[in-house]
């Protein structure tokens, strides 16, 4: 075919290029809604028109035209399977990507045939994924990462990629992307990608690594983006945060956390100026509304630091009194450099004021903790603020339970033993005002919760006054007794209560199994029922009795449920034994008491 003959056909293809994306443009929402195929099976079919043109002139080319004429066929491939994709049609799709990506074979790196190249590799590995076929999908996100990560560093000097649009001869339009921001996008999305593949994979490391790099792409080189999405940045940060601090990589935890805290700062400051500017509207006051909500969100997560921060130095403290060893929980796997180096250095020195608010280093007395737990409060009152018992009463919940949580906590630094027993008074209290405004048939997993810890914060005071009596050569005055006494019943209230709420109707010929979800807490309930029944301390004889009889009925429905159901007496197996030992002490001194 003569030349003319080639650039005539290629010059129409251009044409009906921008043709088809014209169409595409200019759909409005109507159209989309009432016939949301329509448009895109028309451009399909505009895109096959190109096809056919450009496979009629595919022979007697010169090097070049053949050169652009597979660039231009591979794009139009590229485009016909987005159209595929968006009609559901991910069979149809993934044929039209890997045809994009065999014509560029051996071109990838060339600046026409980066984009489309990544762009084809990213939508495979979406339609692998979704057809739960993660490490198929990854084959295909791993190349798109490599390609691009050669292209970036193998190109030197930097040639610029060249747009798809340009590649058929259509001019940049002034407010859209460059190129190369087009190319950081495309390379951005294969990350996020990779994030999610390797979560699928349960690669939670791995996963944590590409969801870093993900948001450090987004925050730009030099400066933060313009286009920067604050609000999903900082929820991003934050949630990923949390796989840090639950591996005890607390550094990495604040330093992403403060991250978060510094974007919604600026974010916030944006919003204010449109609120100066006097840009008051429906729009503006969603944006605030949106902004409240998750700086809520990230308080919390920053709660969840602290509290886990005192979690963790209690158990590493526990463990070296027991060992004698200093457990410093390094990461020692292959990747805990790569966790350690993670970090997003263009923050560094902005967020350093937030993160000098609290350490990252393991706590070791009292006024370590302290300081962790005021901090702790701040953020639960911070993110009351937004979640109120009136308008969010799970979220609400479980933030008076984190609230509760941190007093514990701080108890175990806390070495005397009245100060111990008032931070466990104002965890009962935080609890018991919040319970007594609840529904439990609204809200029965909550209130069976907060039952169970009322038990056994009830029972941690008991067990320190019990604690002091024993220690003390005098003889326990009538206020102690009552206080005693009042407790240990108060601890037998609430986990009553929570059993009750089981509604589980045993016989002396049937035995209920529990649902795997309560087994657990109900047989700890009755094994602390027949602790609880025996501190109980009183002068009347048949009082002792009844209540000696009432640990026996607890210890032995633990004995005879893990006989009758075997998983259990796994899950149970050191509570069984003792209340095998308990159910023969308790027997033996009820004899005696009844003989006298």
């Amino acid at each position: 075919m003569e030349s003319n003959s080639v650039q005539s056909i290629i010059t129409k293809v251009r044409a009906k290029f921008k043709d088809v994306r014209k169409l595409l443009d200019d759909v409005d929402k109507s159209t989309m809604e009432s016939k949301p195929y329509k448009i895109k099976y028309q451009a399909i079919e505009m895109f096959k028109s190109m096809e056919a043109d450009l496979i009629s002139i595919s022979e007697n080319m010169s090097q070049e035209e053949q050169r652009e004429r597979v660039i231009m066929l591979a794009m139009i491939h590229l485009n016909r399977g987005l159209l595929h994709a968006d009609t559901e049609e991910l069979k149809a799709s993934e044929e039209q990507f890997m045809e994009c990506i065999k014509l560029l074979k051996n071109k990838e790196l060339e600046p026409e045939a980066i984009i489309s190249v990544l762009s084809a590799l990213n939508q495979l590995g979406i339609i692998w994924s979704q057809w739960n076929q993660p490490m198929k999908a990854k084959n295909f996100l791993d190349q798109a990462e490599k390609i691009y990560n050669n292209f970036i560093n193998i190109n030197n000097p930097c040639r610029d990629p060249i747009n798809i649009a340009q590649n058929f001869g259509i001019e940049q339009i002034k407010d859209e992307l460059s190129p190369k921001e087009v190319l950081e996008k495309v390379n951005t999305l294969t990350l996020y990608y990779l994030a999610q593949v390797y979560s699928s994979l349960k690669d939670h490391c791995q996963s944590a690594i590409y969801c870093h790099m993900t948001l450090r792409k987004q925050l730009g080189h030099n400066e933060i983006v313009q286009d920067l999405d604050y609000i999903d940045w900082a929820l991003n940060a934050a949630t990923l945060s949390q796989y840090f601090m639950e591996n005890n990589n607390f550094f990495q935890a604040r330093h992403h956390l403060a991250a978060a805290s510094y974007i919604l700062q600026k974010y916030k400051n944006i919003l204010e100026q449109k609120s100066k500017n006097n840009e008051e509207n429906e729009t503006l006051a969603a944006e605030w509304e949106n902004f409240k909500h998750r700086s809520a969100d990230v308080a919390r997560c920053w709660a969840k630091y602290g509290i886990l921060l005192m979690l963790s130095s209690k158990e590493r403290l526990m463990q070296k009194n027991e060992t004698g060893q200093d457990n410093k929980q390094l990461n020692k796997n292959s990747k805990s450099k790569i966790i350690n180096d993670l970090r997003f250095s263009i923050l560094e020195k902005e967020i350093k004021p937030i993160t000098n608010q609290i350490t990252d280093k393991y706590l070791l007395d009292f006024d370590d903790a302290r300081s962790v737990f005021l901090n702790t409060q701040k953020w639960l009152e911070q993110a009351k603020t937004y979640y109120t018992l009136e308008n969010h009463a799970s979220d609400y919940i479980l933030i008076i339970q984190d609230n509760s949580r941190a007093y514990k906590y701080l108890s175990f630094f806390e070495e005397h033993e009245d100060r111990q027993a008032k931070m466990h008074k104002r965890r009962i209290d935080i609890l018991e005002n919040v319970i007594a405004e609840l529904n439990p048939q609204y809200y029965e997993s909550a209130c069976r919760q907060i039952w169970i810890e009322l038990g056994e914060t009830y029972s941690d005071i008991l067990d320190i006054k019990l604690d002091r009596l024993r220690s003390s050569d005098e003889k326990p005055s009538p206020q102690t007794l009552t206080k005693i006494n009042h407790l240990a019943r108060n601890s037998i209230k609430n986990f009553q209560a929570f059993l009750d709420s089981l509604h589980v109707r045993n016989s002396n010929f049937e035995m209920q199994e529990f649902s795997d979800d309560v087994m657990q807490p109900a047989l700890f309930s009755y094994f602390h029922l027949g602790r609880l029944y025996n501190k109980i301390i009183t002068p009347d004889k048949t009082i002792q009795i009844k209540n000696m009889q009432n640990s026996i009925n607890a210890y032995k429905f633990v004995i005879d449920y893990c006989e009758k159901y075997p998983k259990a007496a796994e899950v149970m197996k050191v509570e069984l034994n003792l209340c095998k030992e308990l159910v023969n002490l308790s027997i033996i001194k009820s004899n005696h008491y009844q003989s006298k």
